[in-house]
């Protein structure tokens, strides 16, 4: 009995047998905590000795003005004040127009922007993302859909902050900018280009080509060109430049879920966790060798979504 318990736990949630013994000793001792006081009243209470004292209520309550007068003479002068904080009002919207690449923090909140949404921007900003476009304000994770409808008419981008911003992402001098820009650029392999070739496109600098090429090495190669808006701070003239140039020319590197090794896998872009790198290597080492994708579906805590981002990677 105690055997097929400990094994329907395991199977269950895809821990090892240790886990599933420590999840099934917690759920009693759970157990016995919930019922003890029922059946302390029910069962024990009746047992014990009948013939005490009644008790004295009014000399309880007297014992209790007691202990509070004694309280207040205690700490009476100490100047001791309860604070009491004011409800802070909501902040009155005005809308203006605006450039989303040059406005502070403290001006999105005027336009209606909530603070934390204003810092995601002025981060995204920080590091080398620029807004091209009206619609590239969506691209901020979370931005709602019926603000930037309020908003959309009111952003006004300067003539010159785009060229600004293109120019900034790179630390070269101009003269450099200027020669890499009368280059010819052709079409190139994305899954062996290095950062030379990268920065050659419009809208990415040295750090972007970094961010690529190392989210790129993380997955094991690019499968598709769809995978480009998975990089953080790629705004659409840089993911338009990428269509463009940098195509799929060579396969993925292929990982073997039956070979790989829990660190090797935690590894991978799509993973970036341990602890699912550990349950995975716990089911496979409990159950035996994956042989498809359906044994791979077993594992409770791999939702789809993951699963059909990892399918191109993996074999078996």
């Amino acid at each position: 009995m105690y055997k097929r318990i400990v094994e329907g736990l395991t199977d269950f949630f895809g821990i090892s047998r240790k886990e599933a013994r420590g999840a099934l000793v917690l759920m009693i001792l759970s157990f016995c905590l919930i019922w003890t006081p029922f059946i302390f009243r029910r069962a024990i209470l009746p047992l014990l000795p009948a013939g005490a004292a009644p008790v004295d209520l009014a000399k309880l309550d007297s014992i209790a003005e007691m202990l509070e007068k004694e309280h207040s003479r205690k700490y009476k002068g100490k100047g001791y004040e309860r604070k009491e904080f004011k409800k802070e009002e909501p902040r009155p919207v005005r809308l203006f127009d605006f450039d989303p690449n040059t406005v502070s923090v403290a001006e999105f909140q005027d336009l209606g922007v909530p603070l934390f949404l204003a810092k995601r921007i002025e981060k995204f900003r920080s590091k080398g993302g620029k807004f091209r476009k009206k619609e590239d304000l969506l691209a901020i994770y979370d931005f709602p859909s019926d603000l930037y409808q309020k908003l959309q008419k009111h952003i006004k981008f300067a003539a010159n902050t785009v060229q600004q911003a293109d120019k900034g992402q790179d630390k070269k001098s101009p003269d450099t900018w200027k020669k890499q820009e009368r280059r010819a650029i052709s079409a190139f392999d994305i899954n062996k280009a290095d950062t030379t070739e990268l920065v050659k496109l419009r809208g990415i600098g040295s750090k972007l080509s970094l961010r690529i090429i190392k989210f790129r090495d993380g997955l094991g190669g690019f499968h598709s060109t769809t995978q480009y808006q998975e990089i953080f701070g790629l705004d659409s003239v840089a993911i338009a430049e990428l269509n463009r140039f940098a195509k799929v020319l060579s396969p993925v590197r292929k990982m073997n879920v039956n070979e790989i090794s829990e660190e090797d896998l935690g590894r991978h872009s799509y993973v970036r966790n341990k602890k699912l790198a550990a349950i995975i290597m716990n089911y496979r080492s409990q159950h035996g060798p994956f042989r498809s994708l359906e044994d791979l579906r077993k594992v409770k805590v791999i939702d789809e979504n993951l699963l059909n981002k990892l399918e191109p990677y993996l074999s078996f």
